[in-house]
């Protein structure tokens, strides 16, 4: 079973209907006991950093996440909002605290002339042919559906595993042992996110 985590802040039924349609069996939920009983854990995000992450701490969810995937290491994927909530620290609005489970900062996207944020629509996407999550997607720079305002920056060039450009380069795709995410919305992707989503279901990360 799949928990779609539900904590007020995501595109939930699309997304469900997204995963449903890849074959996985997704339970949409806020509570941490369902979390304990899935496979696989979704966290998704439209919105403020500041608000979503105090979304899932006054919901108990913060430490259900720890619990599941840090602790049993179920695999989860993250998706726009769900992947900037991984980072230590967002500068949107203020300074604000998130899980801090990689090693990064996210920052607002810069202006540039003919540019405009926020980043929304289809974009290219550069990852390596052999990467798990993009496993027969090809060419191995191919579009997918973004609407964001703020990147994640991170330290370890070695958790980015697919990037874009917008104004400048960022990291459009992130790993972290059990733990995959992407700026782009997958359920918006058409053929090459439904490809993403059957390939996270499939994936099995290291122990």
């Amino acid at each position: 079973m799949i928990a779609l985590v539900d904590y007020g802040m995501g595109n939930l039924r699309s997304l469900s209907n997204a995963l449903a349609a890849v074959g996985a069996a997704v339970e949409t939920t806020s509570s941490p006991e369902a979390l304990r009983r899935a496979d696989r854990i979704v966290l998704p995000g439209v919105g403020a950093f500041g608000d979503a992450i105090a979304a899932l701490r006054a919901r108990g969810l913060e430490q259900a996440l720890v619990a599941e995937v840090l602790g049993a290491r179920k695999p989860m994927l993250g998706i726009c909002l769900g992947m900037q909530l991984l980072a230590r620290a967002s500068k949107e609005h203020g300074r604000h605290e998130g899980l801090g489970w990689i090693d990064a900062d996210v920052v607002r996207l810069p202006y540039a002339p003919g540019l405009k944020v926020p980043h929304v629509g289809w974009n290219s996407v550069r990852f390596a042919a052999a990467d798990p999550l993009f496993r027969g997607i090809r060419p191995a720079e191919s579009n997918f559906y973004f609407v964001h305002s703020y990147h994640v920056v991170c330290r370890d060039p070695a958790n980015v595993v697919a990037t874009a450009e917008h104004g400048v380069g960022f990291a459009a795709a992130v790993r972290f042992r059990n733990v995959t995410a992407t700026q782009f919305h997958p359920e918006k992707s058409q053929d090459n996110g439904v490809r993403l989503l059957r390939n996270w279901l499939e994936w099995e990360p290291p122990c």
